[in-house]
């Protein structure tokens, strides 16, 4: 069933929203456009209007002066700043109508942030801006956002990546022999990251395979930012040694194309037999949750069975939105592992019993169900999109 939907916004600019409490000045279609999350407050335009477009999901959007009631604002997040009163930026006809109960807002996040420390935050603003408890919705990546009352999960990034990678064409499924075993990609490092892909190279898994792993990218954060207990790996030399004779790159894209979701290096999917998948988050924040990003559905596009090297709960994630885990080919135990060291023993066997194995044969046996997810994927995502606004409507 379809939904017809109300939205408002501060200022429509060639028919695009522009994005709610923003300072920053820039057009659509513009490089500028896509730095706003640089500028304070960081919101960003809302993905979500270009899905229900994509999708052909009908909603209309309005002007902030002229808007009926039970509306949504909009608020797409490029990341969560806690030190931004979200309700105290609103217009006086915003917060006006939100008092009056006549329109709602809805926050966009594509990240896999923690929802509850997050809740804890927009109720504080609530009270402090004399506003509703009530008067907010939170879309959120993070599927422990299903816990948490007026939030809601979506899978943002399969929405994303369906959209910015549309007009590269999946690769074939194929059967023909395949030079390298495995696809195993980091772009950025992390210390997480940095352990397991230090442990598979020092035992030989990668041997074989593109592989990748940037050791010139980083983010801020601190050695001890690490999920994994690496002395109970007897690892931590080995990762300093690693991290020493990077970075390490199995092709001759630059950094930026690497991160260009519309690009694709595509021996690394059709030469490939399985992709080792690296996720953002290994822990997604404490939350308990998972997070599952376009470093999943581009191979899922792109005809690959997998392993997910990130948050429990991501094989039961995918299984929960249709897709299918190779459940009899890959000792997929690992993901109901909660605790973080022994999850990544468990994913490290998985792929040494692979490793082992004659990975053509295996390929094919499981070539039915690379088929299906990648029909899966390619599909029209107008039920996630109306799923999702019918929660929101009986909330």
């Amino acid at each position: 069933m379809a939904y017809l939907n109300n939205f408002v916004a501060d200022r429509i600019v060639r028919e695009k929203a522009y994005p709610a409490l923003s300072q920053w000045t820039a057009n659509p279609y513009t490089t500028q456009w896509r730095q706003f999350i640089q500028h304070w407050p960081n919101t960003v335009p809302m993905d979500l209007y270009e899905h229900f477009s994509t999708h052909r999901v009908d909603y209309k959007l309005y002007n902030v002066n002229n808007y009926p009631e039970q509306s949504y604002y909009g608020i797409g997040i490029g990341f969560f700043n806690f030190d931004v009163d979200y309700f105290g930026l609103l217009a006086e006809e915003i917060i006006s109508g939100v008092r009056a109960n006549k329109i709602r807002i809805l926050f966009y996040y594509d990240e896999g942030d923690n929802p509850k420390h997050i809740k804890t935050r927009l109720d504080e603003l609530c009270a402090k801006n004399s506003v509703p408890a009530d008067c907010y919705q939170f879309i959120s990546a993070n599927t422990a956002a299903d816990q948490l009352e007026r939030f809601v999960y979506l899978p943002c990034d399969e929405l994303l990546y369906w959209h910015r990678n549309m007009e590269v064409a999946p690769m074939p499924v194929h059967t023909r022999p395949r030079l390298r075993d495995f696809t195993v990609l980091s772009r950025t490092h992390k210390w997480w990251r940095a352990t397991v892909i230090t442990d598979l190279h020092r035992s030989g898994m990668l041997n074989n395979s593109y592989w990748s792993y940037r050791t010139d990218i980083a983010l801020d954060e601190p050695e001890t930012d690490n999920p994994i207990e690496v002395d109970a790996l007897d690892i931590r030399k080995d990762i300093s040694t690693f991290l020493n004779n990077g970075p390490y790159s199995c092709d001759t894209l630059t950094a930026e194309q690497h991160n260009d979701h519309h690009m694709i290096e595509a021996e690394h999917h059709y030469n490939s037999y399985c992709n080792i998948v690296l996720e953002t988050h290994f822990d997604a924040d404490g939350s308990g949750g998972a997070f599952l990003t376009e470093k999943t559905f581009k191979a899922i596009k792109h005809g690959q069975p997998f392993v997910i090297i990130g948050c429990a709960g991501s094989l039961a994630t995918l299984r929960a939105l249709g897709y299918r885990t190779f459940d009899y080919a890959i000792d997929n135990s690992y993901d109901t592992i909660t605790d973080n060291t022994q999850r990544w023993i468990a994913v490290k066997l998985a792929i040494n019993k692979l490793k082992s194995q004659d990975l053509h044969a295996w390929f094919e046996s499981v070539k039915e169900d690379v088929i299906y997810n990648q029909q899966l994927f390619c599909s029209s995502k107008d039920h996630r999109l109306n799923t999702l606004l019918e929660r929101l409507h009986n909330d």
